[in-house]
């Protein structure tokens, strides 16, 4: 079936057919109907824009889970680790709406509040909607997202829909049961505990008909896949076609993280690898409607995506928070927000442009590492840097590819020291690109790069010029060398 006709309503009208990206609403917003985009603007997982500016948070206030899959095991008190279904307290629905007017008072741009464990919220109805209900009376501008395994997912429809829940994220694994029988251990349905195939079958019929209900009811579906090397890596291209014939909004592949005992580690397998991610992406024909700047937030996951402030906001701090949540100054600052999205995206299509206009036709792509806590802009030291994004530039323009998470091994002000294993890693985690963009860089590290054939890039600055003044270089470099 077309993404253009059928049951794909939200689909086609989301960009599906051909829709450009750019301006205040997000990066599908030129082929969005105006009540889409009010739902992508200031979402900063529905709109790569957004993500820069606009900061989401998460409520765990859903223990119980209604499936066992093999990569997840689910902690309560682990502050350190980032990942899905961590969580470090849990919250009652009362507890969690007194936390999201303690963020929302302090994180103003906060505009999301989520549920998304740590078990499924689908699992925890009576938690879960009532959470909802009473962010809805509290904080009526936030808007509401729900993520879940699916599995019960067709039986609250409706209930999402009347309670004004416009975001639901799904997690499929697998559309053939014989590729999901490898991924769940069990699955708990009408009192039985199902396993293998049958689990599987039970499991993705659930989950495509919550889809299409969801889809239906004008809710926006994002669809999240876990890449498992050896099991699914090489079926990422037919979930994709399948959840987007069915109206998902975006597709999110994300790789597999290693759980402390978890039944993949005792397997002895392996986590996925960015080039392992990468080709699965590219495989998987969505183009656009991929979602690549996803950080797999824990379950409490407070502020930006790329950062997560949740240590500030324990039970023990947010009660005795005294800031008043002030929703004419959250409004003004987000309009605020919403010019320096525009702006920004106006940049990215004057750098296309400058590329273009400069007749960089013989420029070869290339990749860059950028170092940025945020705004887009290159704004931080190499060795503070506890993510890269990485960009693609090429005549055609420059496009954001993905963000990948490093471990920092620097956390002073002055000169860093230089841990050669901790810099081996980072330079490994980013070597398919040819050059990093930091404000500054030590000796050693720089050192490490330019032997595996990376360059390195000083500045502080808008990305989009960066990359414009460094394609300029590259495309005289390559002239050089040409002639």
């Amino acid at each position: 079936m077309s993404n253009c006709g059928g049951r794909a309503r939200i689909s086609g009208a989301a960009g599906g057919c051909g829709a450009a990206g750019g301006g205040s609403r997000g990066r599908f917003a030129d082929g969005l109907p105006e009540h889409v985009a009010e739902k992508v603007k200031r979402h900063p997982c529905y709109s790569e824009e957004a993500h820069h500016f606009f900061a989401r948070m998460h409520v765990a206030v859903a223990p119980a889970c209604n499936i066992q899959c093999k990569y997840c095991n689910r902690k309560y008190d682990c502050m350190n680790e980032s990942r899905p279904g961590v969580t470090s307290e849990l919250l009652t629905p009362e507890e969690a709406v007194e936390k999201v007017l303690a963020v929302g008072a302090v994180i103003r741009n906060t505009t999301v509040v989520g549920i998304a464990g740590p078990g499924d919220p689908l699992a925890n109805p009576r938690q879960t909607f009532r959470t909802f209900e009473l962010i809805r009376r509290a904080a009526p501008d936030m808007k509401l997202c729900l993520s879940t395994n699916g599995l019960a997912l067709p039986d609250y429809v409706d209930t999402i829909r009347e309670l004004g829940i416009d975001h639901v994220t799904i997690t499929v694994n697998a559309v053939d049961p014989e590729v999901g029988q490898h991924i769940y251990r069990y699955v708990t349905w009408k009192g039985k505990l199902l396993t293998g195939l049958e689990a599987a079958r039970v499991l993705l019929e659930r989950q495509l008909e919550g889809l299409e209900r969801l889809v239906e009811a004008g809710i926006l579906v994002k669809i999240n896949s876990v890449l498992i090397p050896g099991i699914n890596d090489l079926h990422m291209k037919e979930i994709s076609q399948t959840v987007r014939e069915r109206g998902a909004f975006l597709h999110n592949i994300m790789p597999l993280i290693i759980a402390d005992g978890s039944d993949f580690e005792r397997e002895g397998r392996r986590g996925a690898l960015p080039e392992d991610v990468a080709a699965a992406q590219e495989a998987s024909g969505a183009g656009n409607r991929l979602m690549r700047h996803c950080r797999q937030c824990r379950a409490d996951a407070v502020g930006l995506l790329g950062e997560d402030r949740s240590k500030e906001f324990t039970k023990e701090k947010f009660r005795q928070m005294s800031a008043r949540y002030d929703p004419e100054a959250r409004r003004k600052l987000h309009a605020d927000l919403d010019r320096r999205i525009e702006k920004m995206a106006a940049s990215r299509r004057a750098a296309a442009a400058n590329l273009q206009l400069r007749q960089m036709d013989g420029l070869s792509p290339f990749r860059a590492a950028v170092a940025t806590s945020g705004g887009n802009k290159v704004n931080q030291h190499f060795g503070h840097a506890k993510e890269f994004q990485i960009y693609e530039v090429s005549p055609s323009g420059i496009a954001f590819l993905t963000a990948r998470k490093v471990e920092s091994y620097c956390s002073g002000m002055e000169a860093c020291g230089d841990d050669i294993d901790r810099i081996g890693e980072i330079a490994g985690m980013i070597r398919d690109c040819r050059y990093v963009l930091c404000t500054r860089i030590g000796p050693e590290p720089e050192s490490a790069l330019r032997e595996m054939g990376i360059e390195v890039w000083t500045a502080y600055g808008s990305i989009e010029e960066e990359l414009v003044r460094l394609a300029q270089k590259h495309a005289a470099v390559h002239a050089a060398a040409e002639a």
